[in-house]
């Protein structure tokens, strides 16, 4: 258990580091630089390696540390709602970036900032976790770090197989989000994490569950097995087209390529007020009677 209780202190570590950057950069930089690029860098720095480190637990814990997947997902669980709690509106993902995008809710060029402030952050945390593994704080992290340069692909199913499980994941995963990204923290903070955390444990075997591509690239983008055009297709693909196909589901078409819903009708915004209709009813009823009593008042034969 000495080995989980170093993992645990690196990630409070890591966690205290990217918040004091983070005061820092609300203080020192303007409100949109720090959105978009102190607060990215940050979160992806942040998650890039807690993945890390949660991997090489997931790895190598339940034979060389003494604890099983439970203790691995529970901490994923933790994780995910101390980063969800502590992010302050960064995505540290790609396809969130692009989703706020085609939702008009950031232009272009804020966009580009983002997806380049993930990448960096992303790289720092991979050559980071590296240092970090060199020093052989633990049994696990040196045989991590003997197995570093041999690693495998992580895409165990065939190439359609692992694209359609990535898609999957990010389409219930931006489902969630669109769901709950209006909600008070409470509830939205826990209901994602839940949903990373299902996620991990169903399509883990499959491929890693990143459904997050910066974060993909750089855990497995440089590991054996599969090209890079296989890794595009299951990590980046993959994830944009399940969040397309959440946000049509969700939205019922895409704000910034077409305005017009194709999956819900629009109602009329203008209604035939009742009151109207029924007065024209009661005004006729008169008039019936009128009529009636006419027909009845003609003298017979």
């Amino acid at each position: 258990m000495d080995a989980l209780n170093v993992s645990i202190a690196f990630f409070l570590l890591v966690v205290g580091v990217c918040q004091v950057l983070r005061c820092l950069s609300k203080r020192l930089l303007s409100p949109g630089t720090h959105g978009c690029l102190a607060g990215e860098f940050a979160g992806s720095f942040q998650l890039c390696t807690s993945c890390l480190e949660l991997r090489m637990l997931m790895q190598f814990g339940p034979w060389a540390g003494g604890f099983g997947l439970d203790v691995v997902l529970t901490l994923l669980f933790l994780l995910s709602a101390v980063h969800g709690a502590s992010f302050d509106g960064a995505s540290a993902n790609p396809t969130v970036c692009l989703q706020e995008f085609l939702l008009l809710e950031s232009s272009l060029a804020v966009a580009v900032a983002k997806l380049l402030a993930q990448a960096v952050g992303a790289g720092t945390g991979w050559a980071l976790t590296r240092l970090y593994w060199s020093w052989e704080l633990t049994q696990l992290h040196f045989i991590q770090n003997l197995m570093a340069p041999e690693c495998s692909s992580s895409i165990r199913a065939s190439l359609p197989h692992a694209a359609f499980v990535e898609g999957s994941c990010s389409f219930l995963f931006h489902l969630v989000l669109l769901r709950v990204q209006q909600s008070h923290p409470l509830y939205r903070v826990p209901a994602l994490a839940a949903t990373v955390t299902f996620l991990t444990y169903t399509a883990g075997p499959y491929t890693g569950a990143f459904f997050n591509p910066a974060l993909a690239t750089a855990t497995t983008f440089q590991c054996s097995g599969s090209s890079f055009w296989d890794y595009i297709q299951v990590y980046w693909l993959g994830p944009l087209a399940g969040m397309l196909a959440a946000l049509l589901l969700f939205q019922g078409n895409i704000p910034r390529l077409f305005q017009k819903n194709l999956l819900y009708s629009q109602k009329s915004k203008y209604k035939v007020p009742k009151a109207k209709v029924t007065a024209q009813v009661e005004g006729d009823k008169p008039q019936r009677k009128r009529k009636e009593g006419k027909s009845n008042s003609e003298p017979r034969a």
